[in-house]
């Protein structure tokens, strides 16, 4: 099989792999992607808005698009060129691992203001104040909408060294 661990060099990224019969493993199998880029072209539908910005990573940008309207939609149409790019430095800059980056975009975008994201994440007191005050009054929505890609990854860097720590107990 091939190794990919040459494509993330990232400092922060550590290379996750799925072994034989859906068993973790980090030494070889097909390396997990974080973000896929078929979602990705599918918020460019949206990308005026800046929401493939926003889901790749790209905060400020996604807020610039955002208020201009994908820069007037020129912006929004050179962007189609720039997703393979933008998916690759997000692969880079994001750990993959359980929870997955693409479900949990797709809850945020759709029950958001419910809280279901949150609760995908593990984090029920957050999501259920979400859920009893429409996601803080849309002030958590927006802070969701340019943190959720570090939380994804932060929880599941957190995963990883759990279980490669019970790995070495073992």
């Amino acid at each position: 099989m091939m190794n990919n661990s040459n494509q993330f060099s990232g400092s922060s990224k550590t290379n996750y792999f799925v072994g034989d019969a859906g068993k973790i493993r980090v030494e070889h199998g097909e390396l997990l992607e974080s973000h896929s880029l078929s979602l990705g072209y599918v918020l460019w539908l949206f990308g005026f808005l800046g929401t493939h910005r926003f889901y790749f990573g790209r905060p400020i940008s996604g807020v610039i698009w955002l208020l201009t309207f994908g820069l007037f939609g020129i912006g929004w149409l050179v962007d189609i060129c720039l997703i393979p790019e933008m998916k690759q430095t997000a692969e880079r800059e994001f750990q993959s691992g359980p929870l997955d980056f693409n479900l949990a975009w797709i809850f945020f975008i759709l029950l958001g203001v419910f809280g279901v994201h949150r609760f995908y994440q593990g984090k029920l007191f957050t999501g259920l104040a979400f859920f009893f005050t429409a996601g803080f009054f849309g002030f958590g929505l927006i802070y969701d909408l340019l943190t959720l890609n570090n939380q994804l990854s932060e929880l599941n860097q957190r995963w990883l060294r759990k279980s490669q720590k019970a790995a070495v107990r073992h």
